[in-house]
């Protein structure tokens, strides 16, 4: 394959392996001399897919057993009023952490189911930072988004909650080792460090569902889905079985705990580089910065098309920052190598040496 330095945040890169598995899944899967993407869902083939799909995530993440995993479609943008659906009483309120656009996005959604409490606000500061809070007792959940990242900003520790905790792990799932029994629910978006776009995995605590006071529309409905295996409608085939591939190859290179040491590592090459270099400056405070997305910029502007140059040249794709932040943002999700980031550290320490 091209060696191209992938930095992007998303679809993301995946592991080689996992891609070159894939499509041979999609000329010939399972010796059926059919492609993956053209059999029925209902087949033993795939149903195996599915069942591995979601035991690898019980396995990886050491799921207490009443623990159920479902995988879906919508994305993360679905579950946001899926969520609030399933989650929030009807004469009840739910208490948010505001950190950045899909944080504002879960909120907008939430509050047109019902009363939503933002306990958190990074917004004065171009959501820079991660707020302090006070998560209340009266609320029925409490809701955050562990990695931000259009800002760059991340949960180094998560919180303990008095009431049950849900999180958007869309950008951070998988890359470091965390106890998840503490949430009664996580989901995720597959495009980071899962698989390719099309699914959204939900983590639920099966205890949480069923008292929101609401009839739901079938497809919201989490104990459907429950119910029905994940499989209460075609699913997105393509993204769970590749979802199912990284997943495998998560496995093999030492589960979260490998994951977390081949993401620390990137990251501190990185943040190294950035903090000693003068032409650079990071978006995010130091002791909140993402291990996933790094947010930055130049310190002076005037030399961004001498320092694009620099960095296509050097075969580095994807770190042109979002239009809310501007800059730069170099995506470091679990299949970048280190060579990837000492690539783009190399860039800008010569930058530095040319143009400083």
């Amino acid at each position: 394959m091209t060696k191209i330095h992938n930095f992007s945040a998303g679809p993301s890169i995946l592991p080689e392996e996992v891609i070159i598995q894939a499509a041979d899944a999609v000329r010939s899967f399972d010796g059926m001399d059919l492609s993956l993407i053209e059999i029925s869902h209902r087949s033993k083939n795939f149903e195996a897919v599915m069942s591995e799909a979601r035991q690898l995530v019980k396995d990886l993440l050491r799921l207490p057993a009443r623990y159920e995993v479902l995988f879906l479609q919508g994305g993360a943008t679905l579950a946001f009023h899926t969520i609030a659906q399933n989650l929030l009483s009807t004469a009840g309120k739910a208490a948010y952490v505001n950190t950045g656009v899909w944080a504002e996005g879960a909120i907008k959604d939430a509050r047109i189911t019902g009363n939503v409490e933002v306990i958190g606000d990074s917004s004065d500061k171009n959501h820079s930072y991660i707020p302090e809070f006070v998560i209340p007792t009266d609320a029925d959940y409490f809701h955050f988004t562990s990695n931000n990242t259009i800002f760059g900003t991340q949960f180094q520790q998560f919180p303990d909650s008095p009431i049950p905790m849900v999180c958007d792990m869309s950008s951070d799932i998988f890359s470091k080792d965390f106890d998840a029994s503490k949430f009664g629910l996580i989901y995720a978006g597959a495009q980071k460090n899962m698989g390719p776009a099309g699914a959204v995995l939900y983590i639920v605590d099966p205890e949480l569902l069923g008292k929101s006071g609401r009839k739901l529309p079938t497809y919201l409905d989490l104990k459907n889905h429950i119910a029905k295996d994940s499989m209460s409608n075609t699913p997105a085939v393509f993204a769970v079985y590749t979802s199912m591939l990284t997943l495998r190859w998560i496995q093999k290179n030492g589960g979260l705990a490998g994951m977390e040491q081949r993401n620390r590592a990137k990251k501190e090459l990185f943040y190294a580089e950035l903090d000693r270099n003068d032409l650079f400056k990071g978006h995010s405070v130091p002791n909140d910065r993402s291990w996933m997305n790094a947010t930055f910029n130049l310190a002076d502007d005037s030399l961004a098309a001498a320092f694009d140059e620099m960095w296509k040249a050097a075969g580095i794709s994807g770190i042109k920052g979002h239009r809310n932040v501007g800059g730069y943002r170099a995506s470091m999700y679990n299949a970048l190598p280190i060579e990837s980031v000492k690539v783009l550290t190399e860039v800008m320490n010569e930058f530095e040496r040319t143009k400083g």
